[in-house]
């Protein structure tokens, strides 16, 4: 079998076999050049121009190194040439249907890039080499593997707790941005991974031996500097806000297609906002005129369940974002909300092969007096994910008002805005 051999800078030689390399040819896979991984972040981070189809290479290469260390183990033979294959061109497709600029598109209510996914997979070009080299089912069993839904053994290694994707985002991204925080030890963590026994149905399935843990640990340290730091970065989420208003109004105004959304590349996307949608937002994106704080909070400080309609409701969040402008005396689209949308620092359910042989699942609720991670990636959480208020000018905003307002549920607020009443002023 021939292999192919691209260089990257993070692994150095990556090896592609024919079929991935194949797959890589076809169009679909190809607009990944053009999609930057960061989204907006290179406009903080100048050297974060890295696009989704080096991380893509990234992911598969680090499959192909996980599944070689399990040739090792006795349960490697059970699962099959088949089985390793399809765990390979899942890493290596898991990003095919991202949205241009990063998640961005998804925090307004498009469908997840997962399932942007099925249709490029299960369909064209791509559809045609995975059946006729596959097998008929294969679209579907990648798709599932992606979704995090499939029942195959190694369904850990493409969507789980210490998935592949992330080793190499977090690796990759720091990097690229030419920051320490991501430096995790992908090797100790790849060796640590391993194939145990699920004690609930005797199947095998990726597991982590005991001794990794503290290799996972490093793992959380580093995804919660790089969201302090690079992620969720204030000027990184105001250039997000400013994206995500212009392509609402736009998708609002009958200028974009959601249907279309993801077909396009960033310059693309731009190119046609300017085209169809003119907009002072684009404008400043292009010469980096961000918008600036008046307002930031972290999530530690609110609340448990306060502001989480901005991040789940962008209709009700935009309606409020007019209702300040026009309070503050500023223009539609001069004031933005941001809060993140909520996800995990560590999402845990993950089998652990203790010392002795014993194989446990360690989740959310942690191994009491011994494993501490899932109380500490909720705090970290809490102190990363920041809530602001993003304008135009620099103006200053009453902070005890905001708090008000973003402790107040949605029904109540769009209640307010429905009976015309100021946001801002709840008394």
């Amino acid at each position: 079998m021939s292999v192919e051999i691209i260089r990257d800078p993070l692994w150095n030689n990556i090896r592609l076999d024919p079929l991935s390399f194949e797959l890589i040819d076809t169009p679909a896979f190809q607009r990944l050049r053009y999609v930057r991984q960061l989204g907006l972040a290179f406009l903080v981070y100048p050297g974060a121009t890295h696009s989704r189809f080096e991380h893509a290479l990234g992911t598969y290469h680090l499959a192909r190194r996980t599944l070689s260390l399990f040739e090792e183990h006795d349960d490697y033979h059970a699962l099959g040439r088949d089985e390793c294959m399809m765990a390979r061109i899942a890493a290596l497709l898991h990003d095919i249907g991202h949205y241009p600029f990063s998640h961005a598109l998804e925090e307004i209510g498009a469908l997840n890039h997962e399932e942007v996914a099925r249709p490029l997979i299960c369909g064209g070009e791509v559809e045609v080499i995975l059946k006729r080299e596959l097998g008929p089912r294969a679209p579907e069993r990648i798709i599932a593997m992606i979704r995090g839904k499939s029942d195959s053994p190694l369904q850990g290694l493409i969507s789980g707790s210490i998935d592949l994707d992330k080793l190499d985002y977090l690796r990759r991204d720091a990097f690229m941005c030419g920051v320490s925080y991501g430096e995790i030890d992908v090797d100790r963590l790849i060796n640590a991974l391993t194939l145990v026994r699920d004690p609930d149905t005797g199947q095998p399935r990726v597991g982590m031996i005991e001794k990794g843990l503290s290799a996972l640990e490093s793992l959380l340290f580093a995804k919660y500097q790089m969201y302090r730091n690079v992620y969720w970065h204030h000027a990184v989420r105001s250039a997000t806000a400013m994206y995500k208003r212009v392509v609402a109004d736009a998708l609002d105004a009958g200028a974009l297609d959601a249907r279309t959304l993801a077909g396009f590349t960033d310059e693309g996307i731009l190119h046609d906002l300017e085209r169809r949608a003119p907009s002072p937002i684009v404008q400043a994106l292009r010469m980096r005129r961000l918008f600036k704080r008046a307002f930031e909070c972290p999530a530690a400080y609110l609340e448990p369940e306060a502001g989480e309609w901005i991040a789940d409701d962008h209709a009700l969040t935009m309606a409020v974002e007019n209702s300040l402008a026009a309070e503050l005396r500023l223009e539609r689209g001069e004031v933005l909300l941001d809060y993140p949308t909520k996800t995990q620092m560590l999402g845990l359910d993950l089998l652990v092969q203790r010392s002795y042989g014993e194989v446990k699942r360690l989740t959310a609720e942690g191994w009491k007096g011994a494993i501490n991670l899932p109380r500490l990636s909720e705090e970290f959480y809490r102190s990363a994910r920041w809530l602001r208020i993003f304008t135009s000018p620099r103006i200053a905003i009453d902070q005890a008002a905001v708090v008000r307002l973003a402790n107040r549920s949605a029904e109540e607020v769009r209640e307010r805005i429905k009976a015309g009443m100021p946001v801002l002023d709840w008394r």
